[in-house]
């Protein structure tokens, strides 16, 4: 199975910049997540979306430690050492927020209630499966947290990755070889090179960030392959 399943149908290409960088891909997500959404941030680069949400966006961010209607983080005289998200990064509260204990925070998580979450991820397989908490190796420590739950439970699954690895090797795969968080669970990843749609037939690519639809998808189906013969 191919990657991506159409190159160019409708993608919209930015050629005059990328790839993104984190902060600036987090303002990305911010954009597309819907207006008074409840929405959970996984631990690492997703927090920066708190960050770029507009005020007046009406989104509600929960964090798996039992608070709802999180701020941006927390700087300067802001930082108070008992207000932290789940990556225990120091975070503001906006009026009306609300606290409770973990065991609650999950039950909201298994529930069905977050409208969006976003995760990070080692792999996403051409089918939106996900892997996100063990690469495989011996020497990694596993750190699956609160994932399994949100890749089950929120109605959106959104993923906010780098494309490719430090060595060149795509993150988007025709299937994973990292142990899997979730089976199918992923309907949209947010990469810095482009932001692509799980459909039926594969990735269909939605926006692109320094380079064509077409290039890009020739680079990712061509380093898979690469990748699958040296295995």
């Amino acid at each position: 199975m191919t990657i991506v399943a159409s190159a160019a149908a409708g993608a919209v290409e930015h050629l005059d910049r990328g790839p993104l960088t984190m902060d600036e891909l987090a303002a990305v997500i911010a954009r597309d997540i819907p207006r008074g959404s409840y929405v959970n941030l996984g631990i690492g680069q997703p927090t920066k979306i708190a960050d770029h949400l507009p005020a007046d966006a009406g989104v509600v961010l929960h964090t798996e430690n039992g608070m709802l209607n999180m701020g941006p983080a927390a700087t300067g005289d802001q930082v108070d050492p008992d207000l932290t998200n789940a990556g225990k990064v120091p975070v503001t509260e906006l009026p009306g927020a609300a606290y409770f204990h973990h065991a609650d925070s999950f039950a909201m998580m298994r529930g069905g209630h977050l409208d969006v979450c976003v995760l990070g991820a080692f792999q996403v397989s051409a089918t939106g499966d996900l892997a996100n908490w063990h690469t495989g190796r011996p020497d990694d420590i596993p750190a699956v947290g609160g994932a399994m739950d949100l890749a089950i439970g929120a109605k959106n699954v959104y993923v906010m990755m780098t494309l490719f690895t430090r060595t060149g090797e795509p993150k988007l795969v025709p299937s994973c070889s990292y142990p899997l968080t979730g089976v199918r669970c992923v309907g949209r990843v947010y990469t810095d090179h482009a932001t692509f749609d799980t459909t039926p037939d594969g990735m269909r690519i939605r926006e692109t960030w320094g380079s064509t639809a077409a290039d890009l998808a020739a680079r990712l189906d061509g380093a898979a392959a690469a990748t699958q013969s040296r295995r």
